[in-house]
């Protein structure tokens, strides 16, 4: 995973995201198998766990569950058809997300090779933020960043100022 492209920024935005609105003592379910920053939240001293891998889609069970006071989904619900139904059943208080924001200017991310890295959706901010809402979540802090990149075109230069991930800390109403 990231082989030439670690999301150094990317991570590090998130990261600074995350500590602003959870404690420590907090015990976190992370949606989505362990991964980089999975392992960066533990290395930071979070109770985090992960879900198995399951497709959120079809089981939510895993967050069905009164164990974890917070649900972390990070870059998570952009692959999901259905994000609505996990948001729903959420039982835990707060939720930290983050999605990739819609480019107009660029296609929806989409693997050739793995079929469980593609983007059903690309929000907008309002979009996620309504669908938040409709789940039973009331935003109560949001942050949007940039992801340039270094090429050169017309598209590129965009990205310098254009947002492209979207982060929310949302607590259930």
């Amino acid at each position: 995973m990231y082989e030439n492209s670690f999301p150094n920024k990317r991570y590090k935005k998130t990261m600074e995201f995350l500590e602003a609105h959870i404690d420590h003592s907090d015990k976190i379910l992370d949606l989505g198998v362990e991964n980089p920053f999975s392992k960066m939240m533990r290395n930071r001293d979070f109770n985090v766990h992960n879900t198995s891998g399951e497709d959120l889609d079809f089981n939510t069970k895993a967050v069905q569950t009164s164990t974890y006071n917070v649900v972390t989904a990070f870059e998570i619900f952009e692959h999901l058809v259905a994000p609505f139904n996990v948001l729903k059943n959420i039982k835990a208080d707060k939720l930290v997300a983050t999605v990739p924001l819609k480019l107009w200017f660029s296609s929806a991310y989409r693997s050739k090779t793995d079929m469980r890295d593609r983007h059903f959706h690309e929000f907008e901010d309002w979009q996620f933020d309504w669908l938040l809402e409709k789940a039973g979540w009331t935003i109560k802090s949001r942050e949007k960043w940039t992801n340039p990149v270094n090429k050169l075109g017309f598209r590129p230069f965009l990205r310098y100022f254009t947002p492209r991930y979207y982060a929310i800390y949302a607590e259930r109403t």
